[in-house]
């Protein structure tokens, strides 16, 4: 009698950037893996890579280790396409965390997953939640809550979110608090699948305005987030930073 087989999990196709894993995945392989993780009963971290959060994990190691061990790790900005271009493993486009936080919306109101939003603002979360409901009829957002809250509560948030069993947990709360956050509340909320977003609930709330396409196409929309709000700045001072090590790594 022959022995059965069991199907090996295939193996991800990745450039490493500055000793950190990249997923050379394009907006619909992404989505087709979240789906993947929705399906399995276990928590799945989502994280979008920006030149900016590459660097930070110098000066954070366990953001480090969030980006070695996260389940998905997607291409969030020009940046990291020029990296990737550079390694010789070139990424199509980008795959950011607003653009992914629309298609996760749209998800849910296609297969009723159960979205939780925290972060931002008192009342941001809200009202993205308003707006995504409009925009995307049925998606089904479980609840909300802000961000303004110390790292020792973390537990008690966690415990409130967690008797909502979302299936989908979207957290606005910044580079690296928001992986921070969900890493260690993992095994109390449960979520399938979570992600940190940034300032996409900034985005979908009208609080923030997205680049216009044009903007977007020239590859500098992190120069019209930061003239547009100039305390962006402390992040977009990474970019050079980040230039600067990966032609230095690559030579």
């Amino acid at each position: 009698m022959k022995a059965s087989v069991v199907p090996s999990t295939p193996a991800r196709d990745r450039v490493e950037i500055l000793g950190l894993p990249v997923d050379r995945v394009s907006m619909d392989s992404a989505i087709a893996m979240i789906k993947q993780f929705l399906k399995e009963d276990r928590p799945h971290l989502v994280v979008t890579a920006d030149s900016a959060g590459m660097v930070q994990t110098t000066e954070c190691s366990e953001l480090r280790e969030i980006y070695l061990t996260a389940d998905l790790v997607t291409p969030d900005s020009v940046g990291i396409l020029w990296a990737a271009r550079r390694y010789g493993k070139p990424i199509a486009a980008r795959v950011s965390g607003v653009d992914l936080v629309g298609r996760l919306a749209r998800l849910s109101a296609d297969a009723g997953h159960r979205i939780f939003l925290l972060g931002s603002a008192p009342g941001v979360a809200e009202l993205a939640a308003e707006k995504l409901r409009l925009r995307y009829p049925g998606c089904n957002i479980v609840g909300t809550r802000h961000g303004y809250f110390p790292p020792d509560s973390d537990a008690l948030v966690a415990q409130e979110i967690a008797e909502l069993r979302p299936d989908i947990l979207l957290v606005a709360m910044g580079i690296p608090r928001q992986e921070q956050f969900i890493r260690a509340t993992q095994g109390v909320i449960k979520a399938r699948l979570a992600m940190g977003v940034g300032g996409s609930l900034d985005v979908f709330s009208g609080k923030a305005r997205r680049a216009p396409a044009i903007i977007q196409r020239m590859h500098l929309e992190w120069l019209w987030r930061t003239l547009l709000n100039p305390s962006k700045f402390r992040k977009a001072k990474h970019l050079p930073v980040f230039v600067w090590r990966v032609l230095r790594s690559h030579r």
